[in-house]
């Protein structure tokens, strides 16, 4: 008979540390879209939900990110660079901190897509009032 595994809690059931601010993006705060993303699946990528967060607020760290996004750090920091190195994000520092631009006009990857924009995509789902 084989041994049940047992399941560790993954970073979308980790809660944010008291220490770091309660930021409200887009009227949500982080501890509410963590709760919102404990489901098992989504409709997008964790590169859109990171390329969401970012259109949102640019000036957002991959900290704050990871847990909008309800993934890890280090997996947000491998995300950003695969949208920097295809071109869709650019990073720019300011200060000490990042600041990152959207290429909007770019198509998206998949061949169903392609003819859709990023852009687009965010306009879809980013209140940008």
């Amino acid at each position: 008979m084989a041994a049940k595994r047992s399941r560790l809690p993954g970073p979308r059931n980790r809660k944010p540390p008291s220490s770091l601010p309660t930021r409200s993006v887009a009227g949500q705060t982080a501890q509410a879209i963590e709760k919102s993303t404990q489901e098992n699946w989504t409709f997008l990528s964790n590169h859109s939900h990171v390329l969401v967060a970012l259109a949102q607020d640019p000036n957002l760290s991959l900290r704050e990110v990871s847990l909008l996004v309800g993934i890890t750090e280090r997996s947000v920091q491998r995300i950003v660079t695969d949208l920097e190195e295809a071109g869709y994000v650019i990073k720019e520092k300011v200060g000490r901190n990042n600041q990152y631009t959207i290429k909007e006009n770019l198509p998206l990857r998949h061949a169903l897509e392609r003819h859709t924009s990023v852009g687009q995509l965010l306009d879809l789902i980013v209140d940008r009032r």
